[in-house]
């Protein structure tokens, strides 16, 4: 086990805390819902779904938070503004979860914060995210919202390396001319949560998940990924499934691990169908972490671990 020297933020966002050493807040976990080719979505442009799936999807991830402590945001998608709203509607009325807003569409996500302005749940709100694709439209948008909660996206496509996801950070890459954060802090976020950018295997996936202990070094910021998306899209293992499709749903899970002993203070797991095999996986590791840094260190895990609900 291992703190870091850095001072570790822990930032509360919509009543979850994320960030801080391992051992000292559990890993909060994000599922995706309405993503594309969810089957649930009937009409994606209309935001028409099965509503009964949606609720039941929504609810198991709630289940799994409550059962082993682990904190859960719920990933929205959306491929348009009307569909967005409807969809942020739909899941607030569901939880209380932190929502992460998600699209290809820069304006379209524009559009679910402002929303959820709107009807008074921006501070359960998390843009996804500020990245080197970030237009003048969208920046001078957020800038007007003044949003506390942003995920920044450490993707340089010239360069996957350590250094290349840092200078994205830092100081620019390609066309943008200043670093990701100091970009965030200008349109107002006050709380960033730093995603390593998971790349493909054999293209910088091993950088992402070696970047989750450089950026919580250097920064303090709470850092995680996505990490599934690595193992997911693994050539080998996409044609193995058909052999054995078990292993790739543990290679899936799996990979979640890997960044979470490196410090991960969120991770994006895909899906929110996976919750089930998600949350006790992570939670196990959880428990882990904590045990070690509670008899190493002295530090107490919080009521709501998985160290204290599942011993």
């Amino acid at each position: 086990m291992f703190v870091f020297q850095k001072e570790q933020y822990i930032y509360d966002v919509g009543g979850v805390r994320i960030g801080g050493n391992p051992g000292e807040t559990p890993t909060v976990l994000a599922g995706t819902i309405f993503y594309g080719g969810h089957k649930i979505v009937k009409d994606a442009s209309k935001g028409i779904v099965d509503e009964g799936v949606a609720e039941d999807l929504i609810n198991r991830q709630e289940s799994m938070t409550d059962t082993t402590g682990n904190p859960s945001m719920v990933q929205v998608f959306s491929e348009s503004n009307g569909a967005m709203k409807k969809y942020i509607d739909f899941v607030s009325s569901l939880t209380d979860a932190p929502l992460i807003i998600d699209s290809t569409d820069p304006m379209v996500r524009v559009s679910g914060l402002l929303h959820a302005e709107e009807i008074g749940l921006i501070d359960k709100a998390v843009y996804n995210s500020i990245n080197i694709s970030a237009t003048e439209e969208e920046l001078a948008a957020l800038r007007d919202i003044q949003h506390e909660s942003a995920i920044i996206l450490a993707f340089n496509p010239q360069d996957s390396s350590t250094a290349g996801r840092r200078a994205v950070l830092d100081e620019g890459a390609a066309s943008l001319k200043r670093g990701l954060l100091s970009i965030a802090e200008d349109v107002g976020v006050t709380k960033p949560l730093i995603d390593t950018a998971t790349t493909a295997m054999g293209a910088g996936a091993g950088t992402a998940v070696s970047f989750i202990f450089v950026s919580k070094t250097l920064y303090g910021h709470p850092t995680g990924s996505g990490i599934h998306n690595a193992a997911s899209s693994w050539t080998w293992l996409k044609k193995y499934r058909k052999e054995n499709r078990d292993a790739y749903r543990i290679c899936d899970i799996a990979s979640n691990l890997v960044v979470q002993s490196l410090g991960a203070d969120f991770i994006l797991y895909g899906p929110i169908g996976n919750a089930d095999r998600v949350f006790p996986a992570v939670a196990m590791a959880d428990i882990f972490l904590a045990e070690s840094a509670k008899m190493e260190m002295g530090l107490e895990p919080p009521d709501n671990h998985p160290y204290r609900k599942l011993l």
